[in-house]
């Protein structure tokens, strides 16, 4: 089957959409698919075609900057083409390019299936509600021509204004693709030496540095939690410098940084073994973001397939993982003192919230992911689906799993 996958941005950028779709395509790759991934050349050092494990990527100059937006003259003419050769289409929102590609889709009869990664929440500013405005008009108009539209989760699914909508009639809930990389011993071993790593114990974060991600509920929480384990080291993964639209953010946020310079820990990204290594040595993984920019949180799996028990807010989406599995606690959104205690229940007993590391692991495997996008990818070529939207079985397997440890 050939497969197009579109979405603005593609790595090398970092973020979970682009693990996301860099994961789901690999996997089908490996399946035997013929995946080409249609994306912007954000950094002109970046070739225009390149072949990455098996897949194809094709990038389109960037032309000019709209907030975290690009605009693309070429993009619609290669779109064309390669809706022209494809079997299926897939688009990952929010993307403003999406309805055009979707269109393409309806005109040549080919399926066109959107994934719906997260609301997008622009900073204040009245050129910022502009964008919200014009983007939320193209997301409405990519869905109405999409064949079927896939989410994370039922809860997110429900709770989110765009998809909402589409309950009844074509949403689709597919599990995430997630993995890591292998590692060993010396791996682990030589992470806790470069970051000086002793027997205290560890809270770690990995998001970029973005304002949704909620770094501050954490910077809050953590003079909380030194007054029950002093000596706490927070590691932080991700980018921190020169993010696209955050600097005024970082800005906020650098005072805090130097104050618990000593307890808190910026690594920037990290990749391979290392971020491996990384999950390896945690006790608990923070997960404090703020809106609906955040519809899961990829790195609660990555964290639960390590025996990492997760602090994670109350967003709709975000609460699923230790939801289903009973493998950490909820707080509010934004409540630092209750992020504070559900870290200090954690620490204060790691074994009580672990789970089943390996049914994690393979309910959210990029293979059975795949094969859960190809099945779709198949109905719809036989015929365009409508009905009452459900979650997949290997859900309920994770729930029969947290109840039978009682939480």
């Amino acid at each position: 089957m050939k497969i197009v996958e579109v979405l603005t941005y593609y790595r090398p950028w970092v973020s979970g959409l682009t693990i996301y779709v860099e994961r789901l395509s690999k996997a089908l790759a490996r399946q035997g698919h013929d995946v080409t991934v249609l994306t912007s050349q954000y950094d002109p050092n970046l070739p225009l075609y390149d072949v990455i494990e098996g897949v194809k990527v094709v990038r389109i100059p960037v032309a000019a900057r709209v907030s975290k937006g690009v605009l693309m003259p070429g993009f619609g003419p290669m779109a064309w083409k390669l809706a022209q050769q494809a079997d299926v289409l897939h688009l990952h929102l929010p993307q403003f390019d999406a309805p055009g590609v979707a269109m393409r889709g309806r005109i040549l009869g080919k399926p066109v299936v959107l994934t719906y990664h997260c609301d997008l929440q622009l900073p204040t500013g009245s050129f910022n509600r502009l964008v919200d405005r014009v983007v939320q008009s193209m997301n409405q108009l990519a869905g109405k021509l999409s064949d079927a539209v896939v989410t994370y989760t039922r809860d997110y699914g429900t709770h989110s204004p765009f998809l909402s909508q589409f309950l009844d009639e074509k949403l689709h809930i597919i599990p995430p693709p997630v993995e890591l990389p292998d590692y060993n011993s010396a791996d682990v071993q030589a992470f806790r030496q470069k970051h000086n790593l002793g027997d205290e114990p560890v809270i770690g974060i990995i998001c970029r540095l973005a304002a949704e991600k909620g770094v501050e509920v954490l910077l809050k929480a953590l003079p909380i939690v030194r007054e029950a384990f002093p000596n706490v080291r927070v590691l932080q993964a991700g980018q921190y410098e020169n993010i696209i639209g955050e600097e005024a953010y970082a800005a906020r946020l650098a005072p805090f940084f130097e104050q618990y310079k000593d307890h808190y820990h910026l690594l920037g990204n990290i990749e391979g073994s290392e971020l491996s290594a990384f999950y390896n040595c945690l006790d608990c993984l923070c997960v404090p973001s703020l809106n609906s920019t955040e519809s899961f949180g990829l790195v609660q799996i990555e964290a639960m397939q390590n025996e990492v028990p997760v602090a994670a807010c109350a967003l709709p989406g975000v609460r699923q993982p230790v939801t289903m599995t009973g493998m950490g606690e909820v707080t509010a959104v934004s409540d630092h003192q209750a992020l504070a205690q559900a870290i200090i229940n954690i620490l204060g007993n790691k074994a009580a919230y672990q789970r089943d590391a390996e049914l994690i692991g393979t309910t959210f495997s990029p293979d059975e992911t795949a094969k859960a996008y190809v099945a779709l990818f198949e109905k719809l070529q036989r015929g365009k689906l409508i009905g009452k939207t459900i979650e997949p079985a290997a859900y309920d397997r994770l729930r029969a799993m947290r109840d039978k440890y009682g939480r």
